[in-house]
């Protein structure tokens, strides 16, 4: 899988050089997505974007549903490209994570707002709070949603920072789910590669 910055039908693999290359390089994508993985607390799980997963996630979609037309393929990109880093943030899937369905029930009424609590803090500056849902709104007055799609903008100063190796902490401070660590050393090295 070539990494170019820009995911166009031009730089995905067909179906076939796809599923090849899938044969070899299938557990390599998953120790990726494992280092970029934050579980915060039970029961969030961030899952910090690159466009390595992104590419894969795209590839792997068009396998599955076996598309192969460009307007199928710009759909599938349409979809996904945007969770791509630009340079200057950070951006995660959260999954909201409860096995039993009952308990999922009653704490994802509990936990309506949970996404917008979220938040990063490099060492010596303030909280940076995600943005999130930006393509459209995953809660209702009843619950929020199990996933949610997080940015954490960075300012030029804290992204200095970061790729010379500050400290990061993740948290969540919403009133049912208190939460915070540090992340690891090398999710963050992974990490601070996302940033320019």
């Amino acid at each position: 899988m070539q990494l170019t910055g820009k995911i166009t039908p031009e730089t995905l693999m067909s179906l076939e050089a796809y599923t090849k290359w899938r044969k070899v390089h299938k557990p390599d994508v998953i120790a990726h997505r494992k280092l970029r993985s934050v579980q915060l607390g039970e029961h969030i799980n961030m899952q910090f974007e690159s466009e390595t997963t992104i590419r894969y996630q795209i590839q792997e979609m068009l396998r599955i549903e076996k598309v192969f037309e460009e307007e199928g393929i710009l759909q599938e990109i349409e979809a996904y490209a945007p969770l791509v880093p630009d340079g200057s943030n950070w951006k995660a899937t959260m999954m909201i994570e409860y096995t039993d369905i009952n308990e999922r029930k009653r704490e994802l009424a509990k936990l309506i707002g949970v996404e917008d609590r979220m938040f990063v803090e490099v060492e010596g500056h303030g909280r940076v709070y995600a943005i999130a849902d930006e393509d459209l709104d995953r809660e209702t007055d009843e619950k929020t949603s199990a996933v949610h799609f997080v940015r954490f903008e960075f300012t030029p100063v804290m992204r200095a920072a970061v790729k010379a190796g500050a400290a990061v902490k993740m948290g969540c401070d919403h009133t049912h789910y208190p939460s915070h660590l540090d992340i690891a050393a090398d999710t963050l090295a992974s990490l601070a590669g996302d940033l320019k």
